[in-house]
């Protein structure tokens, strides 16, 4: 676990795909199309943290739906990359416009069209129920399935090593937790 603090340390970016990590995978449609999600509000009370500790967080999916963009103005994203089905093509758009390297990257994916990017980060992360071929080109796996907390997973992770995370539970009343 040392080497995975060792990479979360330098994280300045966390990218996340969506289906099958901040939703469980589940596509719920109605009779007229419409798109429904389900994300879980521990994930996104994680990722608000990590980003007020000056971390940047990024999606890259590769469907479009305008649930996910309602759902990341709500968590104050602003790098939403839809409709990607080549994900390295945004991720290296994204890291030439932020001015990082790709050790200064996180990624958070489940399946194999996130391995391409997986393959550039310096913390590649596959959350707890993804493909096997996924977990197999990760550095770590979260022990929650995606949807159900693999996203606070990392974004603890990374304020854990970064230091962080105790000033951020400091916010709720939460003095020295260990």
């Amino acid at each position: 676990m040392d080497i995975i603090f060792e990479k979360a340390a330098k994280i300045r970016l966390v990218i996340f795909d969506v289906d099958g990590v901040l939703t469980d995978g589940s596509l719920f449609l109605d009779a007229d199309g419409q798109e429904y999600k389900a994300f879980y509000a521990r994930d996104g009370l994680g990722m608000k943290m990590l980003q007020s500790t000056g971390v940047i967080i990024a999606i890259i999916t590769a469907r479009s739906s305008p649930v996910v963009k309602q759902r990341m103005d709500s968590l104050g994203i602003e790098h939403v990359f839809q409709g990607q089905l080549d994900k390295l093509v945004a991720f290296k758009q994204l890291i030439a416009k932020l001015k990082l390297e790709p050790q200064q990257v996180a990624y958070v994916g489940d399946d194999l069209i996130d391995i391409s990017v997986m393959l550039e980060v310096g913390l590649a992360v596959a959350v707890g129920d993804a493909h096997a071929l996924t977990i197999k080109h990760s550095h770590w796996q979260t022990p929650a399935i995606g949807g159900r907390g693999a996203a606070r997973e990392v974004c603890e992770l990374i304020m854990q090593a970064q230091g962080t995370f105790q000033s951020e539970l400091s916010k709720f009343g939460i003095i020295n937790d260990r």
